[in-house]
Formats: structure tokens, C-alpha cells, sequence
């Protein structure tokens, strides 16, 4: 048993970076606020935790774009309690308007704004995980730890990530820092960022080797104060989860994310209804008049209509026209679709409306984008990202491409390999 309860964790999220991986769905949103299934990527962390007990939340934020689009959407936490009936309800504040250098210099600023004296978790906001807190935190003081890395099996490419090297009993002699080869990497037991924290970590922060780093700009947790933490012989350990971790880093990664969830989560996080009791095809919406225009998709699909394979996610208020083909593939609020349409494992965000004959594959498009597309001069978009508010006129093709906001793209447009700024 810990000598903790979780209700006196605390967790901060620091968003300070301009997420540039994932552009250019980052150039006007935090990438904490850009929609995944039809609601902010962070609230999956943030419902992950709150669900487990914990309620004070600090978002790290440093930036106008990241602090507006994260208060915005969260406020004090009022709404997303009730929305998720979370009672006592949770609490959400915000770094103080102080630039930090660092993901471990914002957490040392909050750490002293807000004087916390308990176990602090530390999570990324462009992660997406299920992990057991109180089993990770027992770990944690299990081990007399300083600080705890959560650590995470990985199959695929390791030359990206920090790798453990560990001890038998999982302390961490140290990481190699994206390995160039996979027979270069010391395991296959990736750095998550998350991170727990003890209470001892002020006292570190204030010392005078901390403070230099801090002069010479080096505040990062991965490439200073874990490596500076176990040179000086303080506890690291690493805590291996085998629950689900994703990092939604680039475009092709949150692709990857989306279609996961959508054939893991249960029905309850999907949020929506089956329009067959027998596939994972849910449509969203209470209210009578989403209620209606559900209906009309669920007439649709039966009748043949429109086909729809896989895994999807159809959000409030949508109309799709007949003969479209939807596979595997998200769809949010209020989204028109017209006839004819073909979307193929990718990201339609809300607000958006999709012409006739519109062929889309492997690609995001993100909010309040029109397409112009008909019968004549259909619109080919293919392993492309179109970020807000674009216009896209008919007989365009867009292929290996991204767009950024606002842009007009003229009609019989040829976009292929390109960066549209």
C-alpha cells in the first residue's frame, strides 16, 4: 500500500513546444486541443487519471496559442466534470504567465508557484495511455524512488525514442538517446514521458548545479535532468506498462492512434450508438434532432445506400450523400458528404463539407474545410494533411502534401510532395 492516496496527486501537462512534427494541424491549436474521435487529444489523459481518483490537474502551458486553446476548451474543469459526471469535480489550472526553458523547467515552476509537497505525475500532451496509478506509484515507493519513468515495450522504429538501459531490479543506469540502429538500442523498453515524481524533486530543482543547467537553457527532462539525475547516483527506476501508449508526434502516428481506439475503446468511451448491433459502427448524438439525423445514416446503411467497413466514427449532426464509402475512417460534428464519396482509413474533422465524387485516403482533414469537388472534377486528396479552414477547388489533386490553414487552392490544382505554407 502506498502512504499516499491518489486523491493527493498531483499531475502537470506541459505544453510548451510548437509540436512541429505534427504540423500543420499545430500552426493555430495546441496539439493537446487537436480533436481525436471528436474530442481534445489531452481528454483522454486527463478522464484516464480523473477516473482513477485524481483531481488537480496543472497545464503547464507557455505560449499564447497553447494557453488560449487549452483554457478555452477546459476553463477550472466545471464543464468536463459534468460532462463526465466526475464528483468532487476536478480542477484544471495554468502556469503562470512565466516562459519556462523546458519540459522540466515548466513542471519546477508550477512545482514552486502552486508549492506542491506531494507526489507529482508528469504526462506529455500528445500522449494517449491506460495505466494503473496506484500500482505505478506503490511501485514507486516500493523502490524509494526520486523519480520513476514509465517505460513501454516497443516494436517498432526505436530511433525516435530514448531507450532504457536497466538494472535487474529496474533502476536505470541510463538512456540512449534515439539509437540509429535497432542493435544499438540496450532493449526494446522506450522512455513514455511519464513520469512520477517525489515530493524531494524541490530540492534538487534548487540546487546549484540545477541552476546552472538552468543558465545554460538546459531544462529538458530527457536530454538533462534524467541523464544529470543518474550520473549523481540519485534513484531512477523504470516501470514497465503493458497497457496501451501512444504518441500522437506525427501525422501518420495519430492515424495510427485513431484506428486502434477505434477497434479497442469500449462502446462507453466511443461515446456514440451502433447503427448495427453487430459491427463497431457508431454514430453520436442526444439531443432529438441528432437523434434524427442518425437515423437517417442508420436508413441509409441498411438500405445499401451507403457502405461503410471497419472500424468508424460518424459525430453529431452529419449527413452523408448516397453511394458513399467510408472505411475505417473518422467523421465529426456536423460534417456534410456528399454523393459519391470515398474515404479510406482517415480523419474528416468537424465542421467540414466534402463534395461529390471527393476520393480521400490515408489522409487528415482538419476543421471547417470545403471541397469543392463533382461528378466532372472530382478532388483526389491521398497521404495528405489539409489543416483549418481551407478551400479546395474542383478537379484538385493533393497527394503526399500538407496545407496549411486558410489556404485557397485553385481549382485543377496538381499538389503532390509539397509544403503549402
Amino acid at each position: 500500500m502506498t502512504k499516499w492516496d491518489i486523491s493527493d496527486v498531483k499531475v502537470i501537462i506541459p505544453i510548451g513546444g510548437e509540436a512541429t512534427r505534427l504540423r500543420p494541424l499545430t500552426i493555430e491549436t495546441s496539439k493537446a486541443a487537436v480533436r481525436l474521435l471528436n474530442r481534445p487529444l489531452i481528454e483522454y489523459t486527463i478522464l484516464e487519471l480523473a477516473k482513477q481518483g485524481i483531481k488537480e490537474f496543472i497545464f503547464g502551458v507557455r505560449g499564447y496559442v497553447n494557453y488560449r486553446s487549452l483554457f478555452d476548451l477546459f476553463k477550472e474543469g466545471i464543464g468536463f466534470s459534468a460532462r463526465y459526471k466526475i464528483k468532487p469535480r476536478v480542477h484544471f489550472k495554468y502556469q503562470p504567465r512565466v516562459d519556462s526553458i523546458g519540459n522540466a523547467d515548466s513542471v519546477r515552476i508550477n512545482i514552486e508557484y502552486y508549492d506542491i509537497n506531494e507526489p507529482i505525475i508528469v504526462v506529455q500532451g500528445d500522449n494517449i495511455f491506460k495505466l494503473d496509478i496506484a500500482k505505478a506509484l506503490e511501485f514507486h515507493e516500493s523502490k524509494g524512488s526520486l523519480m520513476t519513468i514509465v517505460l513501454k515495450k516497443y516494436e517498432g522504429d526505436l530511433s525516435e525514442f530514448g531507450v532504457a538501459d536497466t538494472t535487474g531490479d529496474l533502476a536505470i543506469r541510463k538512456f540512449v538517446e534515439k539509437p540509429k540502429r535497432r542493435e544499438d538500442a540496450p532493449s526494446d523498453l522506450i522512455n513514455t514521458g511519464i513520469y512520477i515524481l517525489s515530493p524531494e524533486i524541490r530540492k534538487i530543482f534548487k540546487s546549484n548545479d540545477v541552476k546552472e543547467m538552468y543558465k545554460m537553457g538546459k531544462m529538458d527532462f530527457g536530454k538533462d535532468i534524467i541523464p544529470y539525475l543518474i550520473n549523481k547516483g540519485y534513484p531512477v527506476y523504470g516501470y514497465p506498462m503493458k497497457e496501451i501508449w501512444f504518441d500522437i508526434g506525427t501525422p501518420e502516428r495519430y492515424l495510427d492512434a485513431m484506428i486502434t481506439l477505434l477497434h479497442t475503446l469500449p462502446d462507453s468511451e466511443i461515446g456514440g450508438m451502433r447503427i448495427d448491433p453487430n459491427r463497431r459502427i457508431f454514430v453520436q448524438g442526444t439531443s432529438p434532432d441528432s437523434r434524427k439525423r442518425r437515423k437517417e445514416i442508420q436508413r441509409k446503411f441498411k438500405k445499401g445506400f451507403i457502405k461503410i467497413e471497419g472500424d468508424v466514427l460518424i459525430g453529431r449532426h452529419c449527413q452523408i450523400g448516397d453511394y458513399t464509402y467510408i472505411e475505417e475512417s473518422n467523421v465529426d460534428n456536423f460534417t456534410m458528404i456528399g454523393k459519391g464519396v470515398k474515404i479510406v482509413r482517415s480523419a474528416i474533422m468537424d465542421r467540414g463539407y466534402i463534395g461529390d465524387n471527393v476520393y480521400i485516403e490515408n489522409s487528415i482533414i482538419a476543421r471547417h474545410v470545403e471541397i469543392r469537388s463533382n461528378d466532372e472534377k472530382p478532388v483526389r486528396i491521398i497521404n495528405s494533411v489539409i489543416a483549418d479552414d481551407v478551400i479546395i477547388g474542383e478537379g484538385s489533386e493533393i497527394i503526399g502534401s500538407r496545407i496549411y490553414p486558410h489556404k485557397f487552392i485553385n481549382a485543377g490544382s496538381r499538389i503532390h510532395d509539397t509544403i503549402l505554407t
